[in-house]
């Protein structure tokens, strides 16, 4: 079927933030008192808050203080997210070119919430060249669930099987999949499991990969 439209992940897919996220959230465990190793966190990679903070719930028990950690993980965000540097993907804006001079449509849909996302994504250059942005907080249900691509693919009035998604994490891949959306996975943190690999209908170690097969496929939307 004929791809119509493209979804970029942001965290991680388009933008080098997970180290950020890590720092941010490891820093706020602790101050809380509790230890959150890298195994922990690499659970948490590409889920929404209200899922990651349940996953942390079950990982530390009731007496984890969730408002407190919130609070604290919040506001060294906004201030991570507006100074600290950043660096996009390899390959990044040769693919964003590639999908405009096709005429493409593309959205964003990032489990950070608005208010995170809309001024990092300006920062960075990038919030003027996506037709619209689907947010975690928009959404009852994150990923690995589909609502958050499901509404990305509202926002660009084209058909989920017509869009094609891009990520980095498990959850995002298999929110994708249950979007009924094909998706391509390009690793980030995490090593793609076994479920992920099965799922993706590929996988690509860097975005210039990813606008190297798209060029191709486009080209030969049969094959």
């Amino acid at each position: 079927m004929e791809i119509q439209a493209i979804i970029f992940d942001m965290d991680g897919l388009m933008l080098d933030t997970e180290p950020l996220y890590r720092i941010v959230w490891k820093r706020a465990a602790a101050v809380c008192g509790y230890n959150l190793t890298d195994e922990i966190y690499r659970g948490l990679v590409g889920r929404g808050r209200i899922v990651a903070e349940q996953i942390l719930s079950q990982t530390f028990g009731p007496d984890f203080p969730m408002e407190k950690f919130r609070k604290l993980s919040r506001e060294d965000e906004v201030r991570a997210f507006s100074f600290d540097p950043i660096e996009k993907k390899p390959g990044l804006d040769e693919l964003l070119s590639f999908v405009e001079s096709r005429n493409l449509p593309k959205a964003v849909a990032t489990s950070t919430e608005r208010a995170i996302a809309i001024p990092l994504l300006a920062r960075m250059g990038l919030l003027e060249r996506f037709r619209s942005l689907a947010t975690g907080d928009e959404v009852a249900n994150g990923k690995p669930q589909p609502d958050l691509f499901l509404l990305a693919a509202r926002r660009l009035e084209v058909d989920p099987p017509r869009c094609l998604v891009l990520e980095d994490s498990e959850a995002g891949v298999a929110a994708a999949a249950s979007a009924g959306m094909r998706v391509y996975l390009v690793p980030d943190i995490v090593t793609p499991s076994p479920e992920s690999q099965r799922l993706a209908d590929a996988i690509f170690d860097s975005l210039a990969d990813v606008a190297a097969n798209l060029e191709k496929s486009l080209a030969n939307p049969g094959r």
